[in-house]
């Protein structure tokens, strides 16, 4: 959708992007993230030509930006700044449909995708349409920005820092609000922000951008669990994943080899094999290792024959998860059952791995431990 090739830009001796090179692909949110300084406005900017790069090139569904007309490139390419970039003289209708009406669009469907832009940002028509910018509160009128960039229906919307001046709950507000709007029209939006808390709300990857060059490039999971240096996990923080735990998954935290035995094993052999590995479970599986049931050892000690197999004593009917799991809905499986495990299992119920109470207060641990190494 969006592709940087070897952007770089200088402003006399001072080098502000130096051969920036990565993908935007259709549909996601990226983040431009980094310190002041860092290049990630002027990389915002060269999109829609409000700066011209030193060298290299964009290219927007496979054409050049520099090969459009300069002005219909803008108007195709919804626009959010921080300071709403409303006109005071016009009312918010006028505002919203500056840019169609400039397009010669129908009158009619201006007005009819007018009504639907309110309704989207969740503002009255009827109250607002005709006010001015100045008898909006601060979120409001940030709503309208936002609304006028999808008012001509752009494939791409550039947001430069669009809420950075707002309190921050009409911030948080605002920011969830983009988050259920984008997984709806699924536009490709380029979002530059300074606030890491920001950008793992709502980006589907984020671009950290130091000295003018990308130092990673890559989904916000991916990020937050493997930093590709010490400025980034600097810049990021150390304990990051923890303030967004729905990141941390059953994958994560998993046992990825967990003790295992064949249904034919007998109950003799397979209360030995616990008692090797100190542990009071067992998982019975196929060669292919499919998960057939669980035998505990209780449940074991208990039996009188004890060489008879160990799948006619093995509960089949357990409870699990899958490996995309996160962390807080494991921890309300154990808090609302009386398992102290949960195989891994993915749809077809072939075994990943194993979560237990104990590597549960180990992921926990490491946190306390990595906040008291940071004091």
């Amino acid at each position: 959708m969006i592709q940087f090739e070897n952007i770089t830009k200088k402003y006399g001796t001072v080098t502000v992007l130096s051969d920036i090179t990565f993908k935007i692909e259709k549909g996601e949110l990226v983040v431009l993230i980094g310190p002041s300084g860092c290049g990630k406005t002027t990389l915002l900017k060269i999109i829609n030509r409000l700066i011209k790069p030193t060298s290299g090139n964009v290219f927007l569904n496979g054409e050049s930006i520099f090969a459009k007309d300069e002005i219909e490139l803008r108007r195709n390419i919804g626009y959010v700044i921080q300071q709403t970039g409303l006109f005071p003289h016009m009312t918010i209708r006028q505002n919203m449909e500056i840019i169609p009406r400039l397009q010669r669009k129908d009158k009619r469907q201006i007005a009819e995708k007018s009504l639907q832009l309110m309704e989207m940002i969740g503002l009255e028509p009827d109250l607002y349409l005709d006010r001015y910018p100045s008898q909006l509160s601060g979120g409001q009128q940030q709503r309208i920005g936002v609304a006028r960039a999808f008012a001509c229906d752009p494939e791409v919307i550039l947001m430069d820092e669009p809420f950075s001046a707002l309190d921050p709950p009409t911030r948080l507000q605002l920011q969830e609000e983009l988050a259920q709007l984008q997984a709806t029209v699924r536009k490709t939006i380029v979002f530059v922000t300074h606030d890491m808390d920001e950008a793992v709300k709502i980006a589907d990857r984020i671009c950290i951008l130091n000295s003018g060059g990308v130092v990673q490039y890559d989904t916000v999971e991916e990020t937050m669990k493997n930093p590709s240096n010490d400025f980034v996990a600097e810049f990021i923080g150390k304990n990051r994943i923890w303030s967004s735990p729905e990141f941390i998954k059953a994958k994560d935290i998993m046992i990825q080899h967990p003790v295992c035995a064949p249904p034919e094993t007998t109950v003799l052999r397979c209360m030995y094999k616990m008692s090797q590995a100190k542990v009071d479970s067992l998982l019975i599986t196929d060669r292919h290792k499919y998960l057939l049931g669980i035998a505990f050892a209780k449940d074991l000690r208990e039996r009188d024959g004890k060489n008879a197999p160990v799948s006619q004593v093995m509960l089949t009917d357990y409870e699990f998860v899958n490996p995309e799991t996160n962390i807080v809905d494991i921890l309300q499986s154990v808090n609302r059952s009386n398992h102290s495990s949960f195989p891994v299992l993915d749809g077809e119920k072939k075994l990943h791995g194993l979560v237990t109470k104990s590597s549960l207060l180990t992921a926990v641990s490491q946190q306390y431990i990595n906040d008291e190494e940071g004091k």
